[in-house]
């Protein structure tokens, strides 16, 4: 009896700790509580709505299910920030929102005759095209367009021998909006397929040449689109959705493009190659080749070639791509031109920089280009500056190419009078008013001393070029006088010239000199006189 009463007490017991397994396990069981949770996600769309409101910052900002939710949409996110952080190198660009177009001239201006010099208007450019050559300011060709532009409008080949800055780009601009305004095409347009095409070797330069197209072409109603590496590709590609009379471009850009089915070069009618000689040292002519295979057959096309050299490599290279051409050199006796005064100082290489703050102290300018051969000492003459009072800008190959451009847009528009630069940037810049070039060490090539130069003195204007002939820069200055077929006197500067003047109290060089987003600050020039220490 005993026995059957444990027995039963332990099925009782049993039944009892099964029980309380059961108790124990309901809670935990009891997953749809927690599965409410997903009241937080619910309230998500109205965290959605409040960001649509302005709110996203703050929703971002919080932890827990806000940091969630902001995870939850960084695809959505991106592209917007990424827009928002080009728009400051759209105002820059050549595609920005554009200056509000001038009134048109109830009538062109009547330019006086001068001896020995072409008048624009003595030549037969559309009426729309005078307006734009008159409203950019210009009223007598350069020797180069006066050269060139007749046998352009004749619709000639043409190759041609021609320093930068002799006025060639606004010669075949001019004459190509003309042949296009004589003979507008008719009916719907394909987008993306030119009448002309230019190839540059340098994105600055086909930025300078899109800028002369979009002033001269002003009242034209023409559309002139840029396209380069190193910027965008997808913005770059809408602006070829359009129809398009003429397309600037690096030769990389626009193969990139043609194979891509945006660039159709089918109906080009103008071919320009701007400075061949360099597109052959930048190993840019198999590119161009290429291009050129797209484009009609010579003879069916006009085809101009520009370059500083017209040697026989030259026009080998361009046998195939003109049809009996004109071939003309302006100035071939002066490879660099007459406007331009060249001195030459003898300087230890310690005494480069208080010579070079002597000249910013003393010398009259409006825009100065500083010339270094190498990046690092670049950026050492930018640390060393700063100490006096000027905070310049440092030009070189492997800056950012929207950082380049912000540069030099600032410089263009005075707001930077100094920059420094490398051999890269000497042919990419093209800036009017660059009254002085420093070489602070001479160019191991003599032919980058012309290109240096050649960057004042430009179109008729006056300019000056000062080089430094330091222990190692004097050896290179017999190939630069066998070229120039001149020989150069140096002057030794005095005592004076070469005191180093107090370092500019509070002044502080910016930190990773060269490496700044905005290309530096405004210019600050130093009053601190000559005052310092005596030349050692």
């Amino acid at each position: 009896m005993l026995k059957k009463l444990k027995k039963a007490l332990k099925v009782l017991l049993g039944v009892d700790e099964q029980h309380k397994v059961v108790v124990k396990i309901e809670p935990a069981a009891k997953k749809p509580e927690e599965k409410k949770k997903p009241r937080a996600a619910r309230e998500q769309p109205s965290r959605r709505a409040r960001e649509k409101q302005g709110e996203k910052t703050r929703e971002r900002s919080r932890d827990g299910e806000g940091r969630v939710a902001a995870s939850s949409r960084p695809k959505r996110e991106r592209g917007p920030k990424r827009e928002r952080s080009e728009r400051p190198v759209q105002v820059e660009t050549p595609d920005a929102p554009k200056a509000p177009k001038p009134e048109h001239p109830a009538a062109l201006k009547e330019v006086p005759p001068a001896e020995g010099k072409v008048r624009f208007l003595d030549l037969p450019l559309h009426e729309e095209v005078q307006y734009g050559v008159q409203n950019a300011g210009f009223e007598y060709c350069t020797p180069i367009q006066a050269l060139a532009l007749p046998a352009l409008l004749e619709r000639r080949d043409l190759a041609g021998k021609a320093q930068t800055g002799t006025g060639k780009t606004a010669a075949f601009l001019l004459a190509t909006f003309t042949r296009f305004l004589n003979n507008p095409l008719e009916g719907d347009r394909k987008p993306g397929r030119p009448r002309s095409l230019v190839l540059a070797p340098t994105r600055e330069l086909a930025m300078q040449i899109h800028k002369d197209a979009e002033a001269l072409g002003v009242f034209t109603g023409l559309t002139s689109v840029v396209v380069f590496g190193g910027m965008d590709h997808e913005k770059q590609r809408r602006s070829l959705r359009q129809p398009v009379d003429l397309v600037i471009g690096t030769p990389g850009r626009i193969i990139d493009y043609s194979r891509g089915g945006d660039l159709d070069l089918s109906k080009v009618e103008v071919l320009v190659i701007d400075e061949a000689d360099r597109m052959l040292d930048m190993g840019f002519i198999p590119d161009v080749k290429r291009i050129v295979a797209q484009l009609p057959k010579k003879g069916e096309r006009q085809t101009l070639l520009f370059s500083a050299t017209l040697e026989d490599h030259i026009l080998r290279f361009t046998s195939d791509w003109l049809a009996d051409p004109v071939v003309f050199e302006s100035e071939p006796e002066n490879m660099v031109s007459e406007n331009i005064e060249q001195t030459f100082f003898s300087v230890l290489r310690d005494e480069k920089l208080a010579l070079l703050l002597h000249i910013l102290r003393t010398e009259p300018y409006e825009r100065i280009i500083i010339f270094g051969n190498r990046k690092d000492v670049n950026l050492r003459l930018q640390y060393d500056l700063a100490r006096f009072g000027y905070d310049v800008p440092v030009l070189s190959g492997d800056i950012p190419q929207d950082k380049r451009i912000k540069i030099l847009e600032k410089f263009r528009a005075g707001t930077e009078k100094i920059v420094i630069a490398t051999d890269v940037a000497a042919r990419g810049i093209h800036v009017d008013n660059v009254s002085l070039v420093i070489n602070y060490d001479l160019p191991e090539r003599a032919e980058d001393y012309v290109h240096r130069i050649g960057r004042t003195g430009r179109a008729g204007h006056t300019g000056k070029s000062i080089s430094f002939l330091c222990e190692y820069g004097a050896y290179f200055l017999p190939d630069i006088e066998k070229l120039l077929g001149v020989q150069f006197p140096s002057e030794q500067p005095t005592d004076e010239m070469l005191r180093m003047p107090e370092p500019v109290p509070g002044a502080k060089p910016a930190k990773q000199a060269g490496r700044r987003s905005s290309g530096g600050s405004s210019f600050r020039r130093s009053s601190s006189g000559s005052r310092g220490r005596s030349r050692r």
